[in-house]
């Protein structure tokens, strides 16, 4: 292997460990679902030598420089570890890396916790009722994690985390996250990570609303997972953003069974279009800074009448969808 494929190696074994260890939980029954490990040199290094591009790509540009807009998906695989030639590329330009959140940073972690704790101080209990906590019990059992550690979120936290954890059945584990890929790659380079959005604001997108659209949203995410639709679901998600089929993403809503009354649609709103003008005027500012940006945010971001590419265009950019060859 080449010396720069070493570093970025070791800067990706690294933060995919962190994201391992986060979420990794003793399994003492052969059912639970499997859990991403540290990969070998090997493993990464086959990675590395097969890498190919995937997700949505854009070119952005204004006042005569370029950024990059990128769509990414928060659940992966190994085989996902190394962008590929194209990406690489876009980020080897780049001098800076935009994510929602830095989950690299352990200052961002500690934030995430203080907002979490001063979250649920300012909602007061959610009090489930018995049967609904029993069924979050349940589902965080077959998950094999760990009940404690868990009781220490939101119960909304709960099943979103239970919700993104069942895609390990279908070897999708967040450990593999393009956050910590994109993070891995650009602090090997010896470039900086910065965060578009403060913990506070995307932890009140996730947990906000009445007590009673949070018990809606619990009720429904338990629905899904005990019939086995948002595993489904994740698993299309994941094809859709792999194939950078942004048809099938802009259709999200028509096929994830997620959309179905208004507290879910409401969930929806303010987990993606209600967050995109703060997203969008963000990668503007550190475009005007002087820095060429590569900006990451969840794919279905770049979808709805929101969409970041358009808001982006709006705010004067110049805005050109990049195209790769498909393996």
């Amino acid at each position: 292997m080449t010396r720069p494929i070493r570093r970025r190696l070791a800067g990706l074994c690294l933060f995919i460990w962190l994201a391992w260890t986060d979420t990794a939980m003793a399994q003492a029954e052969p059912n639970c679902p499997p859990v991403a490990g540290a990969p070998s040199p090997d493993a990464m290094a086959a990675a590395a030598r097969t890498a190919s591009d995937r997700g949505p790509l854009w070119r952005i540009e204004r006042d005569g420089r370029s950024s990059w807009l990128y769509g990414t998906i928060h659940v992966g695989r190994l085989a996902w570890a190394f962008p590929g030639p194209t990406v690489s590329a876009a980020l080897r330009r780049a001098r800076v890396l935009a994510v929602e959140l830095d989950l690299t940073s352990p200052e961002v972690q500690q934030q995430i916790a203080n907002a979490s704790a001063q979250l649920q101080a300012a909602q007061g209990p959610l009090g489930l009722p018995a049967p609904l906590a029993q069924r979050l019990a349940r589902q965080i059992a077959l998950a094999c994690l760990d009940a404690a550690q868990m009781a220490s979120q939101s119960p909304v936290i709960q099943a979103v985390t239970l919700m993104l954890l069942s895609a390990r059945r279908d070897a999708l584990d967040p450990a593999y996250a393009q956050e910590f890929v994109l993070a891995g790659y650009m602090h090997s380079a010896g470039k900086p990570v910065v965060s578009l959005e403060t913990a506070a604001a995307q932890m009140a997108a996730l947990a906000g609303g009445t007590l009673q659209d949070q018990l809606t949203l619990v009720e429904q995410s338990l629905d899904q997972l005990d019939s086995g639709q948002g595993r489904a679901v994740l698993h299309r998600l994941a094809l859709a953003w792999e194939q950078a089929d942004l048809a099938a993403l802009a259709s999200y809503e028509d096929w994830c069974d997620c959309a179905r009354d208004e507290a879910e649609r409401a969930f929806s709103k303010r987990l993606n279009d209600d967050r995109n003008p703060g997203l969008a005027d963000a990668i503007a500012r550190l475009h005007d800074s002087g820095q060429s940006v590569f900006a990451a945010v969840g794919a279905l971001h770049m979808t709805g009448p929101q969409a970041l590419p358009a808001l982006l265009q709006a705010r004067g950019f110049k805005v050109e969808a990049v195209r790769w060859a498909r393996p």
